[in-house]
């Protein structure tokens, strides 16, 4: 099981709003100063690069990635951006833990180091459907697989971004048939992006009783003649994936 690092970079200038709006699947509009969930996809509707992002002003966003994918991002920014009045800072490093709450206990980032438990995170965000795309997954998943318009995350009035056509096309004419779940499972703990019959592994994470827990995306009836244990996601996460007529 590989622990997952983050890095963190802002871009700031007249055309940023502009620029991101083009590429990501949400509304930048709508963004707050909460990290946001959100994809770049590819020209497939998949997403190539899984993102958490929120705005500190009109023209500065900090955008949170997998390390490992980060890479990626700065070469996409340098290809799509080079004619956008923008720049991006030099990477910081951001780390995972969980904002304990009232009522909530919600996986986000923070700066210092202290407050990190990556395990408490990775486990909190199983059981929210807080997925993360690394290196292994990138261009593996559809955002509507992934249930990423049940968090905010995709946008479908928004206008034309990479990948919008074929996004667009499943949901108002389409639904995947397979998508996120949540499971438990007996054994070693699955790497990211590999399949256990049928059904692909998101991220998955070692629990208590010598198993481990997991995001998958699947079909239910592949589900059913598995050994893995079905647990339940956040309310909204539980509604069908299918746009409602």
């Amino acid at each position: 099981m590989t622990t997952p690092t983050f890095q963190q970079i802002t871009l700031t200038g007249e055309d940023t709003t502009t620029f991101l709006q083009s590429q990501l699947t949400c509304d930048v509009s709508k963004l707050s100063l909460s990290y946001q969930p959100t994809a770049i996809a590819n020209l497939k509707g998949r997403i190539e690069l899984g993102i958490w992002i929120k705005k500190q002003d009109e023209k500065q966003y900090d955008i949170v990635i997998s390390s490992d994918c980060l890479p990626s991002l700065q070469a996409h920014l340098k290809k799509y951006g080079a004619f956008s009045k923008f720049t991006s800072s030099e990477p910081v490093s951001v780390y995972p833990c969980v904002l304990e709450t009232a009522d909530t206990a919600e996986p986000t980032f923070s700066h210092a180091d202290d407050k990190c438990d990556t395990q408490d995170w990775m486990a909190r965000s199983i059981a929210t459907g807080n997925y993360w795309i690394t290196a292994e997954t990138q261009g593996q998943f559809q955002p509507q697989e992934l249930r990423l318009h049940q968090r905010g995350g995709v946008d479908y009035d928004k206008g034309c971004y990479l990948g919008q056509e074929v996004i667009a096309r499943i949901y108002f004419k389409a639904a995947p048939k397979a998508y996120l779940h949540r499971v438990a499972g007996q054994g070693e703990v699955p790497a990211a992006g590999t399949s256990i019959d049928k059904i692909q592994v998101v991220n998955a994470v070692a629990n208590s009783d010598g198993g481990f827990e997991a995001l998958v995306v699947a079909r239910p009836e592949h589900l059913a003649d598995s050994e893995l244990s079905l647990l339940e996601l956040p309310l909204k996460l539980q509604a069908d994936v299918a746009r409602e007529k």
